[in-house]
């Protein structure tokens, strides 16, 4: 049996639509662009500055879209067996793959960056199989495009999906596409396996348990039973090879009830494992693999908190570097901040989501913005480096409420942020069980539900109010950074200099190539960028190419 895995990241990444008439918008598409009524665009690849004793381009193309790195500030020690210079595979590939693997079962891997942008060439060979993973699709059209996309190229090959769009859409995307065969819910370690081999042979799937599939006889949708996989005895998987960063996952679910959030519809029992064998795959792949730095891509890595406690003095002990989520109420003190950095933690990111009770209290958040407040104070004064979202626009939250948050913004903030408008396209988030008391509609209830309204505003205000929002804080703000156009390009942006100096050359790039979009009137602009280009020559940053009248 021939076998085709599909994995990586979407075609692009959530807020890309913010970057529309900037200069960073005229760099991915290759080249300065310009808009009606907007000044032409920076060219922003002309930037360069020196580093050991060479100069390079400030702003690099990441070579491999559908790879992993370390936060920016961390560096890492090259070696010439290093597959990758700072990345490593994306989590869901080599999971799958060594579930295949431990199988027995051959396969080819094509990433999912293939169909998006054609840089791929086409996978060789015919195939029984596609396996399609969704953990990293959003909506109905990027649904529908990986599914054109093997329907053109294997249209007799049985299809399967899996991941966390599919395991929440599957009565959708089986009603709205007939070449689907089967879905995987959930867990895949039991499921997969057994699933090809029943395809091999031809016998029923009835039994095997997280499969979701349509009757070839009524046509009716059907499922199996849950089966979770026990994380604690099945071996952590690995990529082949050597990599300096490495992705992890420790556990499955989620222990809290945010209403925003979908994830335990999609794995609803919390599962996780234990320090010891956290740190045990630490050490393994330290030694097995070169790796330096693991990045925990857990909803939660800090809890529980019995776990965190033991699990840190044998995190020290390995001296692997690492980053992970956690909660803000996780961060209660110097002492915990402090036995994460002796852990060797070098990166949190945390979901503030708002800094108003109220609008906390509609998400079930279980934080109050004062234990936000007291974890940025805390995290601001550490080594730790910190990245926090934010959300505008959740059913109940006025304008006036989203004030507490758009202020702690501009006014207080330091870091890297992003400011999300809210999302009403799962429908099995909690949030809609306060639908009839927030007055909550969808306009396009047959679509992604990008139109939408409650008794607080309407999405088209918070779209307003999250431009309004970040063009403030870019402007007004010297400390605070949006993450947006840095997940194209390679960090940090002068690889010999300080954390800090680096954070203010990101910080005036964020000025420089957002100045057409911020700025109307094209001379404003102009003179915005360079003032700008000014300043950052005095870190040895300089263009050759001049701003357009």
């Amino acid at each position: 049996m021939n076998v085709l895995l599909i994995s990586g990241l979407g075609p692009e990444f959530p807020n890309s639509s913010l970057l529309k008439d900037s200069s960073f918008e005229a760099l991915l598409n290759e080249g300065p662009t310009a808009g009606r009524g907007t000044p032409k665009a920076l060219d922003l690849s002309a930037l360069s500055a020196p580093t050991e004793g060479r100069r390079i381009p400030l702003l690099r193309r990441r070579k491999e879209a559908d790879r992993i790195r370390a936060v920016s500030s961390v560096r890492l020690q090259h070696t010439e067996q290093d597959d990758e210079s700072a990345v490593a595979p994306h989590l869901t590939t080599f999971t799958v793959s060594a579930i295949l693997e431990s199988a027995g079962v051959d396969h080819q891997h094509y990433p999912t960056e293939g169909i998006w942008n054609g840089e791929h060439p086409d996978p060789a060979g015919d195939f029984d199989v596609v396996l399609l993973s969704t953990t990293f699709i959003w909506d109905q059209a990027t649904m529908a495009k990986a599914i054109g996309w093997v329907a053109e190229r294997f249209p007799a090959a049985v299809l399967v999906l899996g991941g966390q769009y599919s395991n929440l859409k599957f009565h959708h995307i089986l009603a709205a596409h007939p070449l689907v065969r089967f879905v995987v819910r959930g867990d895949a370690e039991v499921a997969l396996p057994r699933l090809l081999e029943a395809l091999r042979t031809g016998d029923s799937p009835a039994g095997i348990p997280n499969l979701v599939w349509r009757d070839g006889d009524t046509g009716r949708v059907r499922l199996t039973e849950a089966h979770y996989a026990d994380l604690e005895a099945h071996p952590s998987p690995a990529p082949k090879g050597r990599y300096p960063v490495i992705p992890y996952e420790s556990m499955r679910g989620c222990p809290f009830s945010c209403k925003y959030c979908s994830f335990p519809a999609a794995s609803p029992k919390w599962r996780y494992k234990s320090a010891a064998k956290i740190a045990g795959d630490f050490a393994r792949y330290r030694d097995e693999h070169g790796a330096q730095y693991v990045k925990a891509l857990d909803s939660t890595f800090t809890v529980p908190p019995t776990r965190l406690r033991s699990l840190l003095p044998m995190l020290a002990d390995t001296g692997v570097e690492w980053e992970a989520y956690t909660r803000a109420n996780s961060l209660k003190d110097r002492t915990v901040v402090e036995s994460l950095e002796e852990a060797h933690c070098r990166a949190l990111a945390i979901g503030f989501e708002s800094m108003n009770d109220t609008t906390l209290g509609h998400m079930h958040k279980q934080v109050k913005a004062s234990a936000n407040r007291t974890a940025f104070q805390l995290l601001s004064r550490s080594s730790i480096h910190h990245w926090i979202s934010f959300i505008v626009g959740y059913p109940g939250e006025t304008p006036e409420l989203f004030a507490d948050t758009r202020d702690f913004l501009v006014n207080e903030y330091a870091g890297h942020f992003a400011l999300y408008v809210f999302m009403l396209n799962d429908e099995t988030m909690p949030v809609w069980q306060d639908a009839e008391r927030f007055g909550l509609q969808v306009f396009d209830a047959e679509g992604d539900a990008d139109e939408w309204s409650h008794h607080g505003m309407d999405s088209a205000t918070a779209r307003r109010l999250q431009r309004e929002t970040l063009r403030d804080v870019r402007w007004k703000n010297d400390r605070a950074i949006q993450r947006i156009w840095q997940h194209e390009f390679e960090l940090p942006l002068l690889p010999d200099r300080s954390t800090a100096e680096n954070a203010v050359v990101e910080k005036l790039v964020d000025r420089l190539g957002m100045a057409s979009a911020d700025f109307g009137d094209p001379t404003e602009a102009a003179d915005r960028q360079t003032g700008l280009l000014s300043e950052l020559a005095t870190h040895g940053v300089t263009t050759t190419t001049a701003i357009a009248d």
